[in-house]
């Protein structure tokens, strides 16, 4: 995964990242896996990045 999160870097990437989003939130629908129960770290950890603030335009191209 670390290897396609790369890949919105290139041109193009912006379409290729979206595409994986949407293919991500495809999987996660599932009832099969959503009535799985996700670990508490997993969701502390998912809370803590999302807590962060957004980078500015000038942290994301450094």
């Amino acid at each position: 995964m670390g290897q396609q999160l790369q890949r919105w870097r290139s041109a193009g990437g912006e379409r290729s990242w979206l595409s994986m989003l949407i293919d991500t939130m495809d999987d996660v629908s599932r009832p099969e896996l959503r009535n799985q129960p996700c670990d508490r770290l997993v969701v502390a950890a998912v809370r803590a990045q999302l807590s962060r603030p957004a980078p500015s335009c000038a942290q994301r191209g450094s």
